[in-house]
């Protein structure tokens, strides 16, 4: 039972840097050729948005907002991929719900 907790608690500490590593990791994507450019870290939290001036046409918002979406969505795949291969590691590339 001991080795059993042992093994337990050293997956634990490793999941922790691997959340602290994350935390502290950015992944970046763009839309529109860079037009739009969005930041979120390993956590997927958002970071930062740029927005290329020739991007701001107040007679087109909408194309705006349509970049913004594809910019974000992509960080946050990245983001999710980057999470994946970290704990796939850890997991031994088992999937574990809400894990990742």
């Amino acid at each position: 039972m001991q080795p059993n907790m042992r093994a337990l608690q050293q997956m634990q500490n490793r999941m922790a840097k691997i959340q602290e590593e994350l935390a502290e990791t950015t992944v970046s994507a763009d839309a529109g050729g860079g037009m739009v450019t969005v930041e979120v870290t390993g956590l997927q939290e958002l970071r930062g948005i740029k927005i290329n001036p020739e991007a701001v046409d107040p007679d087109d918002v909408e194309t705006l907002e349509d970049l913004l979406v594809v910019a974000v969505n992509e960080a946050m795949e990245k983001a999710k991929e980057l999470a994946s291969q970290k704990f796939g590691a850890l997991t031994g590339g088992m999937r574990i719900p809400g894990m990742f």
